[in-house]
């Protein structure tokens, strides 16, 4: 007699209590279907810089591949050490407060496990990207959203923030610029939130993975305020700026408290970053900076296409000021986010974001990536034009009918 086992037993029940990423779901209907045009993974369309890739190269033919350091190689450490005092003007040291990372999304994750105890409290700014809030309930955490809106340029604000702070927050999340939105923060607008946060002991998780794709403004970080150096986790990484999402690779920097102990969970977990992308990494930082800019100016030209097409089709569009996503409005229409992101996709075959994806405050709003080429995004403005004339063409038949 073979024995059956009871998988509804034999799993985490809080693993299963986590819904899948609303981002998934669209994209793997998409991979089944022929002729799609997908608008919705924020991977860039240009190819990793030859510079990088060359680096890489020379790793491979001397053929010594090999594991690294548990929190990095030391010349890609120092080199991101000057990197953020170049940017920031603040300075890490490089042997004892920072590590390198398989991805920004593994230093979010040490960063969440390193300070959240069950029952802790978490405020995750939103609308923003899917991983924060399953990442802090896998700790046994209590994500708390702090909803932004369009009205005020999808930033937080004090008020807003000051209103969800109780007695077990442990931790604020600030993902800017931001994903889905685009919206950055100030010096202006960081000012009156790190004011709230000095007297606590609330950490803040400031994901900083956009930051070299601003758009007229240059980005500010929080880390740069008096006395937020010290309470602040600085996550950044290599995927988005320099084209490099296959490579794998961030880094997250924090007072050496910090450090010392979500080092530890990364050498038990991951180890080491992969030691080509190490290698090449430094490349990056190094050489890099006029090939990062030539990207900008090009994403800038999608973002302007795309701000002024959805507008003129009538769904108000904010006008983002850093990543690389815009977030127009599709309240207009009648349909929820999940609904019109469906029926696009089913009857002209574009593949896009459901704002619901990205927390309830994402509702009525669809988020569209332009890390595509121009041609690309025109093809599928002309598809969502057309998708867009049907549905008033319905609403006008239904009105007729009754």
């Amino acid at each position: 007699m073979v024995s059956v086992i009871d998988y509804e037993k034999a799993l985490s029940s809080r693993v299963k209590s986590i819904r899948p990423s609303g981002i998934r779901k669209f994209f793997d209907i998409a991979g089944t279907m022929e002729g799609v045009i997908s608008l919705g993974v924020g991977e860039p369309d240009f190819s990793t810089p030859w510079v990088i890739r060359k680096a890489a190269i020379k790793v491979l033919e001397r053929k010594h591949i090999i594991y690294g350091p548990n929190k990095g190689l030391a010349p890609l450490r120092a080199a991101v050490s000057d990197r953020i005092e170049k940017k920031h003007g603040v300075r890490y040291d490089s042997e004892n407060e920072l590590i390198v990372t398989v991805g920004g999304s593994e230093a979010i994750d040490l960063a969440i496990r390193g300070i959240i105890d069950p029952g802790d409290e978490v405020l995750v700014v939103e609308p923003s990207f899917v991983c924060y809030a399953p990442l802090v309930e896998l700790t046994g955490g209590v994500a708390v959203p702090v909803p932004t809106r369009v009205e005020n340029d999808f930033k937080l604000t004090a008020e807003d923030l000051k209103d969800k702070i109780t007695d077990r927050t442990k931790l604020l999340i600030l993902p800017f610029p931001n994903n889905p939105t685009g919206a950055i923060m100030t010096r202006e607008d960081l000012e009156p939130i790190a004011q709230l946060l000095r007297d606590t002991n609330i950490i803040v998780l400031s994901d900083e993975i956009y930051s070299e794709l601003t758009y007229g403004r240059k980005h500010f970080s929080i880390i740069e305020l008096e006395g937020m150096r010290e309470r602040t986790i600085y996550v950044n990484g290599f995927s988005k700026a320099y084209a490099m999402t296959g490579w794998r690779l961030g880094y997250v920097a924090a007072p050496s408290p910090i450090i010392s102990q979500i080092a530890k969970i990364h050498q038990y977990g991951i180890m080491c970053s992969p030691y080509i992308s190490q290698n090449a990494a430094v490349e990056a930082l190094t050489s890099c900076d006029a090939e990062v800019a030539k990207m900008v100016d090009e994403y800038n030209v999608r973002r302007r296409y795309l701000v002024s097409e959805f507008n003129r089709l009538g769904l108000t569009c904010f006008d983002p000021e850093g990543a690389f996503y815009v977030f127009p409005c599709i309240k207009s229409t009648g349909l929820s986010s999940e609904e019109f992101c469906e029926r696009l996709l089913y009857e002209n075959k574009v593949a896009a974001v459901p704002g619901s994806a990205f927390g309830e405050s994402g509702e009525g709003y669809i988020r569209i990536s332009y890390a595509y080429s121009l041609k690309h995004l025109m093809e599928a403005m002309r598809r969502i034009g057309l998708f867009l004339k049907k549905l008033e063409e319905d609403r006008d038949e239904d009105k007729s009918g009754s």
